[in-house]
């Protein structure tokens, strides 16, 4: 798989643009404070489906064939990949099936029914509901899409990047939440060509490191999950996200539970927004990274807001 670029960035813009919004790069005076660094959230928790997710899956349903478009598509996810799926074949006229892990997050698979997507549980959790999609897309002949290894979606959720360098300058750090790796690649490929003086950072829950040790040791690496942060959840490094991620990233920063719970608590009360655990994440390694931020310029991206209410008591009342 070739890596996407620059110019596949602002190819996926143009055939993306008419069904996102732009969406608001904001500064903080209370997240400064908490931080010590001048800081800017990107909420992307704000786009269509409160997932920045969208856009990739836009930019690959809407390069489809006719041919793949009718025979339709499977995938996998933990919820915001699979809503991306399902609004885009929506949009584009295609269909869609969405292998969810058992206990997915409700909110999210009632938001991928509502899309029009037929949603099939299987497995404990993420890598399992892959195996079953690849297996079905083979038996009902439908174009399997998956999650990470998937080129046009990084191209689509690096759209995001784009406007954060279009509205923001001299940026020192830009710090991004990291499950499969798609917005971080997308992060990393956009400030090679636009501000190549801005640090990426990958953020990722200590209770998932798959991600963290396959960049650490430099091949695909597994390990044990147990993150509530269905977002960030993952068994498994993946091949295209990793390969980006190894020539590109700056570092690779890992939280812990409680540390995205407060996050989330930190959003609620210092920006009056709603953000998911995966998308408090950034937060949670910005104020973890305070020594290194200390009067940088910081952009944290806030990448989903798909929270249901048993993980907003959790942050907010500390039932945890």
């Amino acid at each position: 798989m070739k890596a996407p670029d620059i110019s596949d960035v602002l190819d996926a813009r143009r055939v993306i643009s008419k069904y996102v919004h732009r969406t608001p790069l904001r500064h903080y005076p209370g997240l400064s404070r908490r931080v010590g660094a001048d800081v800017w959230v990107k909420h992307e928790n704000h786009q269509v489906l409160n997932v920045f997710k969208t856009r990739g899956g836009l930019n690959l349903v809407g390069r489809m064939t006719p041919e793949e478009k009718q025979r339709g598509l499977v995938t996998a996810s933990s919820g915001n990949h699979g809503q991306s799926i399902s609004y885009a074949a929506r949009t584009f006229g295609s269909r869609a099936t969405i292998v969810v892990p058992e206990g997915a997050n409700p909110a999210k698979v009632q938001s991928i029914k509502d899309l029009g997507a037929t949603v099939v549980f299987h497995g404990p959790h993420y890598d399992v509901s892959r195996t079953h999609a690849v297996a079905l897309s083979e038996e009902l002949s439908m174009r399997y899409v998956d999650a990470a290894n998937e080129p046009l979606l990084i191209a689509g959720v690096a759209t995001y990047s784009l406007e954060v360098f279009e509205d923001l300058d001299k940026i020192d750090y830009l710090l991004v939440p990291v499950g499969a790796g798609s917005g971080a690649c997308g992060a990393c490929i956009v400030a090679e060509a636009r501000s190549p003086s801005t640090k990426v950072v990958a953020v990722g829950p200590s209770a998932a490191p798959a991600g963290f040790l396959s960049w650490k040791h430099r091949e695909i690496r597994t390990a044990e999950m147990r993150t509530q942060a269905e977002g960030l959840a993952t068994a498994s490094g993946y091949e295209l996200p990793q390969r980006i991620l190894r020539e590109k990233l700056h570092d690779f920063v890992q939280v812990d539970e409680d540390a995205i719970l407060d996050a989330i608590k930190t959003y609620a009360e210092e920006a009056h927004s709603l953000v998911e655990g995966a998308g408090a994440a950034s937060l949670a390694a910005a104020i973890k990274m305070r020594d290194v931020l200390r009067g940088k310029r910081v952009v944290l991206i806030a990448s989903g807001g798909n929270i249901s209410p048993a993980q907003l008591r959790a942050a907010i009342c500390g039932n945890r």
